[in-house]
């Protein structure tokens, strides 16, 4: 059933070394929570697996017991599994070291040759408070497992931080025992377009991207547009409908990620609030988390969950570091749901031309190029070239105007290329006033490089520049194509 996949053939390609290594592999398979982290090892498999258990999801029992129940849970499902693929054992199972010496019994019992495939998905689930869950892997794994040459032990987990600091970074007693890290990521525009037409919806580029501005190529987001309707009707159906999947999604998102959810939620509305990041001691002002080595965590988890990127300013010290809420479907919901919602259950398709969409068209391309920055740096031809990417504000003072660049690219060469984000349904075309602005930008940057970087002004947009007398001052520009490269 490969032939269900679409894209990730990097993927694919590391799952089948891992088939033909002759020692004992453990794959480590995390990421954003609907990524297709699950489908990809079920379908690239074909559900043939020696041994399959999917953990129990905590959530919906939290309020109701204080961890016993949900670790009996757990236990017992597991058991279940067991039993499913040919243990004979049916007697309760009393913690987690029978568990995995049950595991072992089962697979002893199975073929001789040949790869023995074991998927547990949702492994961060297993580990409830007091369950020991972790020291019976670990043991599991060190005395048992990493010896069994022809095994494939795969794990995956939406909780990234908690796949990465007990398997991947693990300093315990499964150091270096990882052999395989695959970290699942978002679609890409290509990929996006790609699942879309697999799909069969007949969207051009221009509403592609819209479609990636929505869902940031989350694919199970995507997979709710349906064939035969327009962009518009599907984001009204998906979105503003009275019991629209993605209503509830937001709260999922954080529920199923983070055990503290709220307060991650916090410092993500507070981002989402500011278009160009804070600092951590802006950030644990406003979202009321305190400074210290619990923020620092938090933000660590919002990064390693593709939810927030880092950057630095250009021209600042790389002292002072600025986090950016840069999950689009994040970005999506809490101005159009959660900040101004309405009861208008057609409202995308009431509003396509409104300023207010028009206004989110633009910021949302911006972050768009920003994902796909090496595809903006092979269409000017750099990708070659050492560079750092960065979004670049200053606000200056009575003596020199302040800028906003959407996206600036500094060179190792000591060129500069100044980027602006265009979403237009035409050639975009340069007023006077924008040649203004951008005359602007120019000079504040120059003046900010003491003259030491070159500027090449590029603009990224849908379709391309329209000649007139103001576009000369353009030196290269990068049309909507070249992202899906």
């Amino acid at each position: 059933m490969k032939s269900l996949i679409v894209a990730r053939e990097k993927e694919q390609a590391e799952l089948k070394r891992l088939i033909d290594e002759p020692t004992a592999q453990l794959l480590a398979v995390y990421g954003r929570r609907r990524t297709g982290k699950t489908f990809l090892v079920r379908e690239y498999f074909n559900d043939t697996f020696t041994f399959k258990h999917t953990a129990v999801s905590p959530l919906e029992l939290q309020e109701r017991d204080d961890g016993e129940l949900i670790y009996r849970i757990q236990l017992n499902e597991f058991a279940v599994s067991l039993r499913k693929y040919g243990s004979k054992d049916d007697t309760p199972i009393k913690d987690w070291f029978e568990a995995f010496h049950r595991l072992e019994a089962l697979l002893d019992s199975k073929r001789k040759k040949g790869k023995l495939v074991v998927f547990i998905d949702e492994l961060p689930w297993l580990d409830t408070p007091r369950a020991g869950f972790l020291s019976a892997f670990e043991h599991f794994w060190n005395d048992w497992g990493s010896g069994k040459h022809n095994l494939l032990f795969i794990v995956c987990g939406s909780a990234t931080s908690w796949m990465l600091d007990n398997l991947v970074n693990n300093k315990g007693g499964l150091y270096g025992r990882s052999n395989c890290e695959m970290h699942i990521h978002p679609f890409t525009l290509n990929e996006t377009e790609r699942y879309l037409q697999w799909r069969g919806l007949t969207f051009d580029r221009y509403d592609t991207v819209q479609a990636y501005m929505l869902t940031g190529g989350v694919a199970y987001y995507l997979s709710y547009f349906k064939p035969g309707k327009s962009l518009a009707q599907n984001v009204d159906e998906v979105f503003f409908s009275a019991d629209g999947f993605m209503q509830k999604e937001y709260d999922r998102l954080f529920t199923s990620l983070f055990a503290d959810n709220e307060g991650y939620r916090r410092i993500v509305e507070v981002l989402g609030c500011n278009r160009y990041g804070l600092t951590r001691e802006v950030i644990s002002e406003k979202a009321g988390v305190s400074l210290g080595g619990t923020l620092s965590n938090m933000l660590k988890s919002l990064v390693q969950s593709d939810l927030v990127s880092t950057y630095w300013n250009f021209g600042e010290s790389k002292k002072t570091q600025y986090y950016k809420l840069t999950d689009m479907f994040c970005l999506f919901y809490l101005g159009f749901v959660q900040r101004n919602p309405t009861t208008n259950r057609t409202f995308w398709n009431d509003n396509q031309n409104s300023p207010r969409l028009i206004s989110w068209r633009g910021r949302a391309f911006e972050d768009v190029c920003f994902v796909h920055q090496q595809q903006v740096k092979r269409a000017v031809g750099i990708e070659g070239v050492q560079a750092e990417v960065y979004p670049w504000h200053t606000t200056g003072d009575a003596a020199s105007p302040g800028a906003q660049i959407d996206m600036l690219i500094d060179r190792a060469d000591r060129v500069v290329n100044l980027c602006e984000m265009k979403f237009t349904q035409s050639n975009y075309t340069i007023s006077k006033e924008y040649d203004d602005r951008l005359r602007t930008k120019i000079s504040v940057l120059l003046e900010m490089t003491g003259g030491k970087r070159n500027v090449v002004v590029t603009l990224v947009t849908t379709y391309g520049l329209k000649t007139n007398m103001y576009s000369g001052r353009v030196q290269r520009v990068v049309t909507m194509d070249e992202l899906f490269k």
